[in-house]
């Protein structure tokens, strides 16, 4: 056997390995959405009472009369100049986010068990502001 076919062999025999990365890998979901907030970020207190930035945003499938609307509600810990950056957001801007979801249950008020999921923000990338439309100017 050669040396060539020998390697081959001994590689298809371990098993296989992350070929991009040395470290074990971590499991966990991940989410993308690109959409338009649906009004601006709001600080909130956590029941720790951290402040956290919640936000939702609207993606759109479908076309004309079977168009519909999913709305992703989004948490961000941001702090600092880019907590004020998110807040100052306005409502309708299209962003794309990037998060971490995790899923759970809550009770109802009739006592069902109701499911969610939270999508924890890790990054966000603003992708067009919505139009401002100056008083007494026609827009084109």
């Amino acid at each position: 056997m050669s040396a060539f076919l020998r390697s081959v062999s001994r590689a298809a025999a371990r098993p296989s390995a992350r070929a991009f990365s040395s470290t074990p890998s971590n499991r966990f979901a991940r989410i993308t959405i690109v959409g338009n907030l649906g009004a601006a970020p709001e600080l909130k207190a956590s029941s720790t009472g951290r402040e956290i930035i919640r936000y939702s945003v609207g993606t759109n499938t479908g076309s004309g009369d079977n168009q519909t609307t999913s709305w992703f509600n989004v948490v961000s810990f941001a702090e600092g100049r880019f907590r004020d950056y998110l807040l100052g957001l306005p409502k309708g801007t299209m962003v794309l986010v990037e998060g971490d979801v995790s899923t759970g249950s809550f009770a109802a008020e009739d006592g069902s068990k109701k499911p969610f999921f939270n999508i924890a923000q890790k990054s966000i990338e603003i992708l067009r502001r919505p139009q401002q439309h100056e008083e007494g100017h026609e827009g084109n």
